[in-house]
């Protein structure tokens, strides 16, 4: 592989992803004689299919990692035309461009395809029905990958993603533990905190496998509430886990329907010959320095 093109590259797994490939050029990861391209939205705009059929066909890349997406779940429910434009539409146009150049295309999809009804974790080739309009865009922008590029397109579905530098939940109950003497935190719900440097990593290690194409589920090992995480954090945090209060979805009325059950199986790993992603306990514990290093 000479050229790797990121996509989404100023948001929070787009970084991960480049300082995967940075660790790489420094002989980590197999990445020494690779060049990156690093695209944010400001060079590559998945609403402008145009622009990034241009893009593509201009830079020629080997492989691309599309960590673009419309991620605003509830904005979603009242803007569905607008991010089926980024998760479906410009995904569409991504795909077919890098079947016009001979590209592989490793692109991030989300548990939101899933109704999230299920008792146990759901397979790859399980059957999506997603409950609310963010989850219908990104099945439509899966659907594309897998139809445009039925022999070079990898779906990877993650879920409950969190990391340094964006949104996400760990984040905030580390503030929330200096700020409140509780917090409550959703019980009902059911998934997989996934820290983006473990994510990024399988996602570069796809780039330089020979796994086959199709479906992958790249979230970590393990179940947990929000409720778990949250005590999770308070503890590497030195605080006590009781002062976070259980409670229920409802108590956090959202536009958007969350799935109830976002636990993921990981069949597909093994029958790359990759290994699946470690614990989520193991993995937060690793992220942590980055979680709160520019907290001191």
């Amino acid at each position: 592989m000479n050229r790797l093109l990121v996509t989404g590259a100023a948001g929070m797994l787009g970084k991960a992803v480049l300082a995967g490939t940075a660790a790489g050029a420094a002989g980590d990861h197999g990445f020494e004689n690779t060049e990156v391209l690093a695209f944010g939205r400001d060079r590559l705009d998945l609403r402008y299919p145009d622009g990034v059929r241009e893009t593509v066909r201009r830079e020629k890349p080997d492989v691309v990692v599309n960590c673009a997406a419309w991620t605003a779940v509830d904005d979603a429910e009242t803007h569905e035309i607008d991010a089926l434009a980024v998760n479906g539409s410009g995904v569409r146009a991504l795909a077919e461009a890098c079947a016009d150049v001979g590209a592989r295309l490793i692109h991030v999809s989300t548990d939101y395809v899933f109704a999230g009804t299920a008792t146990e974790p759901y397979r790859e080739d399980a059957p999506t029905a997603p409950i609310n309009a963010y989850g219908r865009t990104k099945l439509a922008g899966e659907r594309a990958v897998l139809c445009a590029l039925p022999g070079a397109g990898y779906v990877v579905r993650t879920a409950w993603l969190y990391g340094a530098g964006g949104r996400n939940f760990v984040d905030t109950m580390i503030g929330l533990e200096a700020a409140h003497p509780t917090v409550r935190a959703v019980d009902d719900q059911m998934g997989q905190p996934t820290w983006t440097g473990d994510l990024a990593a399988r996602l570069l290690e796809l780039a330089r496998s020979d796994a086959p194409p199709g479906v992958y589920h790249g979230t970590s090992a393990g179940r947990a509430t929000w409720y778990d995480l949250a005590r999770e954090v308070f503890v590497l945090l030195g605080a006590d886990p009781g002062r976070v209060l259980p409670t229920g979805a409802a108590t956090f009325a959202r536009p958007a329907a969350r799935p109830a059950y976002s636990v993921l199986g990981h069949d597909g790993w093994a029958r790359a010959g990759l290994a699946p992603l470690r614990h989520w306990r193991d993995a937060l514990r690793a992220a942590w320095p980055s979680m709160v290093g520019g907290r001191a």
